[in-house]
């Protein structure tokens, strides 16, 4: 939570992204990972739906305003889609909206949790980073991954699970813990991802984070069979 305001399930991942002092990203993919935890987040709040079918389309069930610049207008494409995607296909396809990350990140340097910077590579070329300056709501975060990893409660809920698939697929569990660390609970973890703490509408969730890891590994070539 930042000024009394939760934050948005893409907005933890890229905390958890960011190396805190060097205001850089720690994991690859990044347009991916954001872009599952945004499909994540609607379907959590039950914006879209996904159905049964093997290719598990998706509809939009609410397309009012969400109060999130980000997740409007990654909703009002999927509801201004001529035809209905899957959930693959949405993750690959708002991954290449444009400045994805950077607007979120904009939005958490509006939240006086990051700065906006530049430094220098080589001394020669610049670049923009973004550095920790409020490290609690990052740190609330950890603590809910910890949590959740390394004891064994069984009552998770949804949003946790979610955040455990994501960090899990995208590498943030190892970057934020550690390899050692990480593969000694990998069984937990599995337990997680694998839907035996919760239900088929959180799996459906779950999937969605897990594409978005996934889908980095496609050839480029399936960015231009997304929905348009």
């Amino acid at each position: 939570m930042a000024n009394g305001k939760p934050l948005f399930l893409h907005e933890e991942v890229m905390l958890l992204a960011l190396r805190d002092e060097e205001g850089t990203l720690a994991i690859g993919y990044t347009e991916q990972v954001i872009a599952g935890a945004v499909v994540a987040q609607l379907l959590l709040d039950s914006r879209i739906s996904v159905d049964d079918s093997r290719k598990r389309l998706v509809s939009v069930e609410d397309k009012s305003p969400t109060g999130d610049p980000i997740l409007d207008e990654c909703l009002e494409k999927i509801a201004a889609s001529k035809r209905q995607g899957s959930l693959q296909n949405w993750v690959a396809s708002l991954a290449i909206t444009h400045k994805l990350s950077l607007k979120v990140i904009q939005q958490l340097c509006e939240r006086k949790i990051l700065r906006a910077d530049q430094d220098k590579v080589l001394f020669i070329f610049k670049r923009k980073i973004f550095p920790e300056i409020n490290p609690e709501p990052e740190k609330l975060i950890v603590e809910r991954l910890r949590a959740a990893i390394f004891t064994e409660q069984e009552d998770l809920d949804p949003r946790t699970i979610i955040l455990v698939s994501l960090a899990n697929w995208s590498g943030i569990l190892r970057q934020t813990f550690g390899s050692k660390e990480v593969k000694a609970r990998q069984p937990r973890i599995e337990k997680i991802t694998n839907g035996e703490l919760t239900g088929k509408a959180t799996m459906d969730v779950i999937t969605a984070c897990q594409a978005a890891a996934m889908i980095a590994a496609v050839v480029p070539a399936v960015a231009a069979t997304v929905c348009s």
